[in-house]
């Protein structure tokens, strides 16, 4: 059965991903064994789709009870590969400019990024698959529409994704504090990819690690730091002056 976004029992849940719906996770009941399960968790791992496991009251409060032990949640818009992605933009010429999201969990901030994104010219978002806002009404609404329009790809690792990226020719920049390198001194013009990190923790460090190079925001005020949100319309907007401007 569906119930606006959400998607309960043992059939249409698997039919659901048979038929390739976008999906934002899973929730199974603790306990669940046997034939069903494994194909369930084979069917969600080829689509990096997250199956937590959970209490039946979880999933109670949820549906009321007529849930067979699972139900999914099925995300608004489609994901996409980035391994799609790039040979489309390299074969239409384009300068790739990806934005890759660490840990941004919370939806409103999700949403604007994307609107900045797609504002600005960036070709797709990158998330991970268990480290990730969902893309539901609230996101999408937030996003003004552009979460319908800019490609969210979701992946397994973003230290793959940054592989992947970086095999492909893209000089991974991120975003961090305790960098000495300004955002105006980066060349932003070649195929790149900005890698943002959470508000409360930053960009993890193993993944600090595998980028090309590391920026600050300069500022003026005492403030910290700048929302995530709003330090991406920043960065991006740098991107598109040095790329217009080119």
């Amino acid at each position: 059965m569906r119930k606006q976004n959400i998607i309960y029992g043992r059939h249409p849940v698997l039919d659901a991903l048979k038929e390739g719906q976008s999906i934002d996770k899973i929730l199974l009941q603790k306990g669940t064994r046997g034939i069903y399960e494994k194909e369930l968790r084979d069917l969600a791992s080829r689509e990096h789709i997250p199956v937590q496991m959970v209490p039946k009251e979880k999933l109670n409060r949820v549906t009321g009870g007529t849930h067979q032990g699972v139900i999914a949640f099925a995300a608004l818009v489609a994901y996409q590969r980035l391994e799609s992605i790039l040979p489309f933009l390299f074969e239409q010429s384009q300068t790739p400019l990806i934005v890759l999201l660490d840990s941004i969990t919370d939806v409103r901030n999700f949403g604007a990024i994307a609107r900045s994104a797609e504002c600005m010219g960036a070709h797709a978002l990158v998330v991970g698959a268990r480290s990730a806002a969902p893309i539901n009404a609230e996101s999408l609404k937030t996003s003004a529409g552009a979460l319908g329009r800019i490609p969210v790809c979701r992946e397994a690792s973003l230290s793959l994704a940054i592989k992947q990226l970086q095999l492909s020719g893209l000089s991974v920049f991120a975003s961090d504090l305790q960098a000495e390198k300004k955002l105006p001194d980066l060349d932003l013009t070649v195929p790149a990819a900005i890698l943002l990190g959470s508000e409360g923790d930053g960009v993890h460090p193993s993944l600090l690690r595998k980028t090309d190079e590391r920026f600050i925001i300069p500022q003026l005020g005492q403030t910290d730091s700048l929302n995530v949100s709003v330090a991406s319309g920043v960065i991006l907007y740098e991107a598109m002056r040095q790329r217009m401007a080119e």
